[in-house]
């Protein structure tokens, strides 16, 4: 666990901080969005749109956290939370105080008031335009919390716009998603083995998440190595192979099954894809456009969790197995 606070040196030590993560997504990736944060923190979001733990994520790494507020005070009155920000010791320093639409919801004019009933409590100087420090207000279960915010750079959307693509592949929205779910421990090393254009590996070395990838189309191989060089990430993990003829062993995985829009993917072929993954990998995500539950089984695989997630009217099923 990373003592945020503590580490800074700005403020008094905490015994046990504590950090709330808002979040929003599109009703179509609702279940994804659930299913990320069980994976990354261990539990269900507390609300219908903020998390809190005491596990540090950053915010950047989840494609549905909206801001992470690292709690300093918390209070169920917000003039007594003011009192306890005016010991904050900013020691003249900038800053500014952004009341977060989650929680319990307050009108913008209501959270414009608090933003001003505590910042004009603290000691410095208020800057709206670029403060050396940014404090976020949220109000949970009736009471009031305020911290240091932490916001995403969401640097990962110049993953969009990728050299070589195609309609129906992974977005890189969704590919940061399986990551996340197959690997909440950064220290795993992955396995793409249907790697197609790369987007998985593109996401999870992004995260600083080892990885490699293999695919048995030699066009998406070129597509997904020239993918990777244009990130500059090393286009040399890629390999053409038939994950069936695969050695070695893998913390994790994220296999994202062959599928035509025009046909059905053979069943023997998903038994024999699975059957490799088992012997593969430790643990896995796996996505599918068909139903796949007495394949998983009987592969000897055990089902943790599943959600589906839509675009348009194309729908994929998702499984995060062990």
């Amino acid at each position: 666990m990373s003592n945020r606070i503590n580490g800074s040196g700005l403020f008094p030590a905490m015994a046990k901080p504590t950090y709330l993560y808002t979040f929003a997504t599109h009703e179509t990736e609702l279940e994804l969005c659930r299913m990320e944060l069980r994976a990354l923190f261990g539990h269900e979001p507390d609300g219908a749109d903020w998390l809190e733990s005491d596990t540090w994520i950053d915010p950047d790494r989840s494609p549905f956290v909206t801001a992470c507020v690292e709690v300093i005070a918390a209070d169920s009155s917000i003039e007594r939370l003011a009192e306890r920000a005016a010991g904050i010791p900013l020691n003249g320093g900038t800053f500014k105080v952004i009341a977060l639409q989650a929680g319990n919801h307050q009108s913008y004019e209501e959270l414009r008031a608090m933003e001003r009933i505590v910042g004009g409590s603290m000691k410095g100087r208020a800057d709206m335009k670029t403060p050396e420090h940014r404090f976020g207000l949220l109000s949970v279960q009736g009471g009031w919390k305020l911290g240091l915010l932490h916001l995403p750079r969401r640097a990962w959307h110049q993953h969009k716009q990728k050299p070589q693509n195609y309609s129906t592949g992974l977005t890189s929205r969704l590919a940061r998603a399986l990551v996340n779910i197959a690997a909440p421990d950064p220290r795993a090393k992955l396995l793409d083995p249907c790697c197609g254009m790369g987007n998985v590996l593109i996401e999870a070395l992004s995260m600083g998440i080892r990885c490699e990838g293999c695919d048995i189309n030699p066009l998406a191989v070129r597509g997904a190595r020239v993918n990777l060089a244009h990130y500059g990430y090393d286009d040399s993990i890629v390999a053409i192979r038939d994950m069936n003829t695969l050695e070695g062993h893998f913390e994790t995985a994220v296999l994202d099954l062959p599928y035509n829009v025009c046909s059905v993917f053979p069943e023997e072929d998903q038994r024999r894809m699975l059957n490799s993954l088992r012997r593969l990998a430790d643990r896995a995500v796996i996505v599918s456009t068909e139903p796949l539950a007495e394949q998983l089984e009987q592969a000897g695989w055990q089902v943790l969790s599943s959600c589906t997630t839509r675009k348009g009217t194309f729908e994929r099923s998702i499984w995060l197995c062990e």
